[in-house]
């Protein structure tokens, strides 16, 4: 896409989510949904499909693209992110890269139109970060997969009409080999949708647990045609997903940062604005550096995911360092408001709640330094 086609884009993204959606807030946490209206808009202006090739129906941007809109549809609560995050990115990208054409045909074009909604199913309760102990299984019979298992923390699993599983093919199989991935329908017999959960924050953002008990799936559900894909093709859609994540996280910490400096002009102590005081200006230009500092990490590591000379460091650092500022950002915008910032309905502290999550989907904050530590000693000739 262009850049001037591109430009528009993000306007209209961003005029939507400032002028639609965060006057919405209050009701989607109080409701714990995102409102129809929201749901219709999103689909007419593509952004169920933004990440999805031009060819099956989507709007095709890239991973500087990519991370630009992040950005933008971090700005308010991330569960509107969330309503179409997966069928753009870790369940959608899966079936961009290893999907057969076939199942690109099949699926793509209805989850870029937002017809169909597709859930990532790979974490497990003894298998989140790293799915080498992942327990469903795939057992093949004749033309066709027997799955049983059970999946946890399953984002848009009660609104999804397709899941992406991932199940063991091959029992005698160690670590991380031996996994497949798997088209398989929500409403097939033997799976089982439970209630979304109870969370901290993220209203509006569901995830559930999933249950197979003895799901039948045809061979041409098999992601790729091929046994033992599926691991490598987790792992290549998380690293995308990663850098998406890290700028949600950085339009996040932005619309903190807003908020805190907004009530540091208005509120006043003493008869004084509370941005006169030099602690106050402390936190907001700290605040500001660490949002500039990751707002710019990002930019730097999509260029190089999307040139191909780096899709494992950058997008692991990146996740590192946006979440972990988000953090702190989220800390310092509720003590600028003081007693008020712990108050609900304060916007502050609605991404306070929010913000813990960030350090843990996705690859938690400690995989993600292991994954570079592994990455960097692998180069330099070690085996760690």
């Amino acid at each position: 896409m262009d850049a001037d086609d591109f430009k528009d884009i993000l306007g209209a993204v961003r005029e939507f989510v400032r002028e639609q959606v965060v006057p919405l807030e209050e009701q989607i946490e109080d409701e714990d949904r995102i409102p129809d209206g929201l749901i219709a808009a999103s689909k007419d202006m593509g952004l169920f499909g933004w990440a999805i090739p031009e060819e099956y129906g989507g709007i095709g941007l890239d991973a500087v693209q990519d991370v630009e809109l992040a950005m933008e549809l971090g700005y308010t609560t991330p569960a509107f992110r969330s309503l179409f995050g997966t069928n753009n990115g870790i369940a959608g990208q899966v079936l961009v890269n290893y999907g057969t054409e076939q199942q690109k045909k099949d699926w793509l074009p209805r989850l870029a139109s937002g017809e169909v909604i597709a859930s990532f199913a790979l974490t497990e309760a003894d298998a989140g970060s790293d799915p080498s102990g992942m327990r469903t299984t795939a057992v093949k019979e004749g033309d066709t997969y027997r799955i049983n298992g059970s999946k946890r923390f399953i984002t848009n699993a009660q609104l999804a009409q397709v899941l992406v599983v991932f199940a063991r093919t091959d029992p005698n199989a160690k670590g991380t080999k031996g996994i497949s991935a798997f088209l398989v329908d929500t409403d097939a017999p033997g799976v089982t949708i439970g209630p979304h959960d109870k969370k901290m924050g993220q209203e509006g953002a569901w995830t559930s647990e999933l249950f197979f008990d003895d799901v039948v799936v045809g061979t041409d559900r098999l992601i790729s045609g091929e046994e033992e894909v599926g691991f490598k093709a987790a792992m290549a859609s998380l690293a995308k997903g990663r850098l998406h994540i890290s700028a949600i996280c950085v339009g996040q910490a932005t619309r903190i940062l807003d908020e805190s400096v907004a009530h540091a002009a208005s509120a006043t102590q003493g008869g004084k604005p509370i941005g006169t005081f030099q602690l106050i200006q402390g936190m907001i230009g700290e605040s500001y550096s660490e949002v500039r500092a990751a707002r710019a990490l990002a930019r730097d590591a999509a260029r190089d995911f999307q040139d191909g000379t780096d899709r494992k460091l950058g997008p692991s650092a990146t996740k590192l360092f946006a979440s972990e500022m988000l953090g702190r950002v989220a800390d310092r915008g509720v003590q600028i408001h003081g007693g008020l910032g712990y108050m609900r309905t304060v916007p502050v502290e609605r991404f306070y709640r929010a913000a813990r999550l960030f350090r843990i989907y996705e690859g938690t904050s400690e995989v993600q330094k292991l994954v570079m530590a592994r990455k960097l000693l692998k180069d330099e000739g070690m085996q760690a």
